[in-house]
């Protein structure tokens, strides 16, 4: 990240941003992140599975809007494309469905963009720049590990007193440092109290942002949004930046561009979020129980029946890892949102 003469510092969601999506020096703008040979792997990439299951999920909320002719597939922020290109491949099973979808990816990343379209060029897709961009129709959006990738800013309580850490880039060794600031006058622009029984604050001015361009959507149009990530769910907000390089975490302030910049989803947060730009929770649950309840297992069973025990073991140890409690199965929440006059709960039920 270049000197700059006139900020020396700047805001850490400013930094995250052009550590991550420059368009010269940013993570997301020249690398391969995803797979074994990346820096980290995501649930469409260790296993079928997890994509079937959603789309189960995708056609039972179709079902329930009454099967209308026509919907928006939504993905944001596609990664390699795995997720949409299983989806897609494996809805042409369900002709009636795939004939009233219409899928899109919100992407911003000009080489994940570029790996999208090569992995899709045999579907029929489109890629958006702005999410209110879309036809008039009913409209899922799916986040998967969307919303951990995006800038956040971080407050800190001292002596009762506000700062916000930004940081110094006047040299090559980048630090944090804390500026006084008047939370109240956040607090006031967003609409949501985030200082109540807190000591430390994370909070996305993006996700917001996000969320009124996607209620505008959803109150005009119908439909939701499914949001899958790794997160907590208790109201005591937490310090969770990290950065990862080759599957190990690394410092954030380092190896600019070159690793991974995330934030555990504060899901309460985003709750309160969702209801501030008219919208509503409609289910919260772990990744765990939100696979187990939509037959992830009995699939298992099925798909593995006929074939050897190596490909067998293969299957359940893919499997495992999307749904043990040490692995993904509890660390990764799924939430559903949606407008108020919906309501959809599977997936969620018995939680």
């Amino acid at each position: 990240m270049k000197r700059n003469n006139k900020n020396k510092i700047i805001s850490l969601d400013k930094f995250i941003f052009k550590a991550l999506y420059d368009p010269k020096i940013g993570y997301y703008s020249k690398k391969k992140s995803f797979g074994i040979n990346g820096d980290f792997v995501t649930s469409p990439n260790i296993s079928i599975l997890f994509s079937e299951i959603i789309l189960i999920w995708i056609i039972s909320f179709w079902e329930n809007l009454k099967k209308p002719k026509k919907i928006n597939i939504v993905e944001m922020g596609a990664g390699n494309g795995e997720m949409i290109y299983q989806i897609i491949k494996s809805s042409k099973m369900f002709p009636q469905f795939f004939k009233s979808c219409n899928f899109l990816i919100y992407e911003k990343s000009k080489s994940l963009k570029n790996i999208q379209q090569k992995k899709l060029k045999s579907y029929d897709v489109s890629w958006i720049n702005k999410l209110d961009n879309i036809k008039t129709a009913p409209t899922l959006f799916i986040g998967n590990e969307f919303f951990d990738a995006l800038p956040i800013k971080q407050f800190v309580k001292i002596n009762d007193k506000w700062f916000e850490n930004y940081v110094d880039i006047s040299n090559k060794e980048k630090k944090i440092i804390k500026v006084k600031i008047n939370i109240n006058k956040y607090q006031k622009k967003y609409g949501i109290n985030l200082t109540n029984n807190q000591n430390f604050i994370e909070f996305s001015p993006t996700t917001f942002n996000i969320f009124k361009l996607i209620s505008k959507v959803l109150n005009k149009m119908t439909g939701g949004i499914l949001i899958i990530d790794y997160g907590y769910i208790e109201n005591k907000m937490l310090d969770t930046l990290q950065s990862v390089k080759n599957h190990k975490y690394s410092n954030y302030l380092k190896n600019i561009g070159h690793s991974d910049i995330t934030h555990l989803i504060n899901f309460k947060l985003l709750e309160k979020i969702a209801r501030k730009v008219n919208l509503k929770k409609n289910g919260l649950t772990t990744q765990r129980n939100f696979l187990i309840n939509l037959g992830i297992l009995q699939r298992a069973e099925i798909i593995s029946k006929n074939l050897s025990f190596v490909k067998k073991s293969n299957i359940f140890y893919r499997l495992n890892r999307l749904i043990d409690k040490k692995q993904m199965g509890e660390l990764f929440k799924v939430m559903f949102i949606s407008n108020k006059k919906i309501r959809f709960e599977i997936g969620f039920k018995n939680d």
